[in-house]
């Protein structure tokens, strides 16, 4: 029965809802009932619209309020969570009760920041705008859970791909493929990418950078919450008012159902939430369709409580209508529009073949010259319902101006895929040239698309500096020491030629002590900088008077990067 009335309550959210009026938020006694009946069951989706088809104009106004010319498409997908917020407020960290919202009101930590940061920064660029940080955080759990739970690295790049369906008109728009798969490894059909869900075209023109690394990656959560504040702020909306907010939303994905959900996600983040761990699963969504890998997964799969009774978008239950399991394409069957279904209502059997390969872990990489690189790239290949698979060879090519190799001085080596579909590449040698290059990993034979890796080698820097001789130094006042000063840079015991070094006296030799000559004004110097090693790692330093003034001095030389070591220094009086 709970079942039941869950639909009911559903399907009545659905028509309290739809004539709401809101100034500045969700601002109806109505629609806030209407909420209540879904917190235990998913608010029943309308059938998928074709939004991000090119050129498509948005309902109300024309499509006026969108940004950019008639053919530039929306960020999403049409693929994304229903599950609305409970009818509780937040609570704070530790003071939740039974059925309280603690956990629904965690923002995973790095995720939080970037979406506060991106709204900081559009403040200051489009300041008309009002963009507020909870309307990202509303979209970032509506289109990707907030990023698979904070599932990222301290750059703020996911650890694994989000790619929404592949769009080839099966239930989705149909989008032939724009970026060459550099983004989806989809060389045949986009799919959108990343936390907030860009389809590559879109990307292409909205793009941003918003961790200042030089690159604009719709895979890194800091990127991606800067391009889409910026993409809702586009032509001059002003999201304070209802009507541009609502504009605003439904630019992002035309559906009146999205754009629900997404404001009822942005009013209960205003009313309190709090920092969770990154990856911290209990922000996830609990329904299908947020960009996992595939397009999604069924009711139910992965997804740790979900009613498999759940209405998946598009496709509702009747109140009271039986679950009809096993039936693609409707609630309880695990299907959804062009996947599986042969279109005469029949599934076909789910693919076993490679459909994608992804990156797993970091996707930069750094390396001393002379030394081995710590990591190792890794990917996945794998089947289209996102399952890996074994036994697939996968190519690792370095790529670019490096002296980088693997094995034996080898510019490419061949893995095979392990049982969970991970395909790990060798031990890579940095060289001794430095810059940048590129790790590229492909399936040979396969239109899979491609993965990148960006690496970078390093030049050396001294852990250690030492004299290279154990004579004392002393002299005569006002006289010359007969030793020279030499010392040598090593790093790991090898030696680091062209690093610099700085040499100075401490104050107690300010006025009177030892000093390496005079400049053209006659002052001593007792300050050398920008000293450099030899091949051999060995630098030789001017020669060195005593000074007037007896007493012991201590010369103390620091290489790029910290390496140190202190000479003492005798005048004899």
């Amino acid at each position: 029965m709970a079942r039941i009335r869950g639909r009911h309550a559903a399907r009545r959210a659905v028509t309290t809802a739809a004539g709401h009026r809101r100034r500045g938020g969700l601002r109806s006694a109505r629609y806030r009932r209407g909420l209540g009946g879904t917190a235990v069951a998913a608010v029943v989706m309308a059938a998928l619209t074709a939004s991000q088809a090119p050129g498509m104009e948005l309902a109300g106004d024309g499509g006026a309020d969108r940004p950019g010319s008639a053919g530039d498409r929306t960020p999403g997908d049409d693929d994304y969570a229903t599950e609305l917020p409970p009818l509780e407020s937040p609570h704070p960290p530790g003071t939740s009760e039974p059925g309280g919202s603690e956990d629904t009101s965690g923002i995973p930590a790095s995720v939080l920041a970037a979406y506060q940061k991106a709204a900081r920064s559009l403040a200051s660029r489009t300041p008309g705008c009002g963009l507020r940080w909870e309307l990202l955080a509303g979209i970032g759990k509506v289109e990707s859970g907030h990023a698979r739970g904070g599932a990222v690295d301290e750059d703020g790049t996911t650890l694994r791909p989000i790619l929404g369906p592949v769009l080839n008109g099966k239930g989705f728009a149909h989008i032939r493929d724009t970026d060459g798969g550099r983004w989806d490894s989809d060389t045949t059909y986009d799919r959108a990418v990343g936390p907030l869900q860009f389809i590559p075209s879109t990307w292409d023109r909205w793009g941003a950078d918003g961790n200042g690394d030089g690159r604009k990656d719709p895979n890194n959560i800091q990127d991606a919450a800067l391009a889409a504040g910026a993409y809702l702020c586009a032509d001059g909306r002003d999201l304070s008012s209802g009507a541009g907010l609502d504009r605003a939303v439904l630019s992002y994905n035309n559906s009146s159902d999205y754009l629900r959900t997404v404001l009822a996600w942005f009013e209960y983040y205003r009313k309190g939430t709090h920092a969770v761990p990154d990856r911290d699963l209990s922000v996830l969504p609990t329904t299908p369709g947020v960009g996992e890998s595939g397009g999604g997964s069924s009711p139910g799969a992965g997804r740790g409580g979900t009613d498999p009774a759940d209405d998946r978008p598009g496709k509702p239950n009747g109140p009271g209508k039986p679950d009809k399991p096993g039936n693609p394409g409707e609630p309880g069957g695990g299907g959804k529009p062009g996947d599986g279904d042969d279109g005469g209502g029949k599934p076909t059997p789910e693919p076993t073949g490679p459909h994608a390969i992804e990156r797993v872990g970091a996707g930069k990489f750094t390396a001393v010259a002379g030394e081995d690189f710590a990591g190792h790239p890794v990917v996945r290949v794998e089947t289209a319902k996102g399952k890996g698979v074994k036994g697939v060879e996968v190519r690792f090519e370095v790529r670019g101006a490096t002296e980088a190799a693997f094995g034996g001085g080898a510019r490419s080596a061949t893995v095979t895929t392990d049982a969970q579909g991970n395909a790990t590449a060798p031990a890579l040698g940095a060289g001794s040239r430095t810059g940048a290059f590129t790790v590229r990993a492909t399936v040979p034979g396969k239109k899979l698309g491609r993965v990148d890796f960006a690496a970078s080698v390093t030049a050396p820097r001294a852990d250690t500096l030492a004299r290279t001789s154990d004579v004392a130094l002393e002299a005569d006042r006002g006289g010359k020491f007969a030793q020279v000063v030499e010392v040598k840079a090593t790093r790991k015991g090898k030696a680091v030629a062209n690093t610099t070094l700085t040499a100075s006296f401490g104050d107690d030799a300010e006025e009177a002590g030892p000093y390496f000559g005079k400049d053209e004004q006659g002052t001593p110097v007792r300050r050398l900088a920008d000293l450099k090693t030899g091949a051999d790692g060995v630098v030789e330093l001017p020669e060195l008077f005593a000074g007037d003034r007896p007493g012991s001095y201590t010369l103390t030389l620091t290489a790029e990067g910290g390496a140190t070591v202190q000479v003492k220094v005798v005048v004899k009086g």
